[in-house]
């Protein structure tokens, strides 16, 4: 991408401070041909729905999900020195933190046009930072340009009504000419990544639920200490809540980009994430398209994968435990993995950090795979307790009406980057 073909609101978003995004973010929710029909704030938009543009949605997906080059890595623990820790998933790093560098999600979005997957999770730095640690957003935009992938036509089927979208987010969620951003966490990989830190930490699980412990965990008391237990039901709340950490900052980071591109939009939780992965049972409301399984045991649907897209990594997707585990060792340990010594990396002598990292034994994989079996047969799914793949909050992002804000709201309700967007970014006055 030219820097010479950049609007002149792109060289003002440059130029905006974080302090100012951090301070200005709000929830800014009516947009360029909403309508509020009724009530204190009944309103409606005088201007035609303006969706964003190509480089807006770029630079709005690059904030929530754009790789930013090499991921740093956890560099020492007592309990295995001297070997690196080994707890990734990945080698790249993304906009967002990740639980100990797992990087399970993917981010998907919709507007007008389809639905798109950012297929970025395991890749390379698209480049090399600079000797001051700069990278260049336009190489950045560029990176996300061509790893964005058209999974649907038009706009996801989700429809703006209860069930599928809460009452207080009906006439404004998903509607024409907005930008909806979805990450979404396989957190069955997450737990195997779990019970692997689990291991070389020296803990097992323990199901507190059956209150058992996990038969046949017995036979590995030579590589780690059986009566030192993490309680399952902890472990799956861990699982999750390390999960939304990570696509919370992901729709964060996005919300703080909305102020200074002077859009509106707010991350918000207020649709059901079955509904909105494809798990409502109603074949009108495919929404993502992600398979689902049903069972008396569980309460709600549970959600595996999207094939050849997001596959969670536990059955039908893998055949069993132990090859879903593997499929996490080669991740981590194989070709263009965080701990391969061909994948290059930030550090002066890139290939013998990443190879300091201790691998995982035959007894290790096995130990893992023992546990997470149990669970999947214990409970008919794995995670046991939660779903398979997570998805919640998100991000949306649309051009914002400062009429209905002059028309409430005092002064100062939004932004000059609002106030300035359309004749910035649009050339339009």
């Amino acid at each position: 991408m030219s820097n010479t073909n950049l609007p002149p609101g792109f060289k003002d978003m440059m130029e905006f401070g974080l302090v100012e995004a951090l301070l200005g973010r709000r929830s800014r929710r009516f947009f360029l041909g909403a309508e509020i029909p009724d009530g204190v704030f009944a309103y409606k938009s005088g201007h035609s729905v303006l969706p964003l543009t190509e480089l807006e949605n770029l630079l709005v997906v690059g904030a929530c999900a754009g790789n930013t080059s090499w991921h740093h890595m956890i560099c020492r623990a007592d309990l295995y020195a001297p070997h690196l820790s080994n707890y990734a998933g990945a080698a790249g790093g993304r906009t967002f933190p990740s639980a100990a560098g797992f990087h399970t999600s993917m981010l998907f979005f919709t507007d007008d046009n389809g639905v798109y997957v950012l297929d970025n999770r395991d890749a390379p730095a698209f480049a090399e930072r600079s000797v001051d640690g700069h990278l260049e957003i336009v190489d950045l935009i560029d990176d996300v340009r061509k790893r964005i992938r058209k999974i649907q036509d038009g706009r996801l089927k989700l429809p703006p009504a209860v069930p599928h979208i809460e009452a207080h987010n009906t006439w404004v969620v998903n509607h024409p000419g907005t930008t909806l951003v979805i990450p979404v966490a396989d957190l069955a990989q997450h737990m195997i990544l779990g019970l692997c830190y689990m291991l070389q930490n020296n803990y097992v699980l323990y199901d507190d639920i059956n209150r058992c412990p996990i038969p046949g965990i017995e036979r590995f008391g030579s590589i780690v200490d059986t009566e030192n237990v993490w309680p399952l039901s902890f472990v799956e709340q861990l699982t999750m809540g390390e999960a939304a950490a990570e696509l919370s900052t992901s729709c964060f980071a996005g919300a703080l980009m909305l102020q200074a591109m002077g859009l509106g939009g707010w991350m918000f939780d207020g649709v059901s994430p079955h509904s909105l992965l494809g798990a409502s049972g109603d074949p009108d409301v495919p929404g993502l398209g992600f398979r689902f399984d049903v069972d008396e045991r569980w309460s709600l649907p549970n959600v595996t994968g999207l094939e050849g897209v997001m596959e969670g990594f536990c059955p039908p997707h893998y055949p069993d435990m132990r090859a879903a585990v593997e499929a996490v060792y080669r991740r981590k340990f194989g070709e263009g993995g965080p701990f391969s010594p061909l994948t290059p990396g930030p550090w002066k002598d890139s290939g013998k950090v990443r190879s300091s990292a201790q691998r995982h034994s035959e007894a290790f994989l096995e130990c893992v795979s023992i546990q997470a079996q149990y669970v999947y047969d214990t409970f008919g799914k794995f995670p046991g307790t939660v779903s398979s793949i997570f998805a919640m909050p998100y991000l949306q992002a649309h051009h914002l009406d400062t009429g209905f804000y002059d028309t409430f709201y005092k002064p100062g309700s939004y932004l000059d980057t609002h106030s300035a967007h359309i004749e910035r970014w649009h050339g339009q006055v």
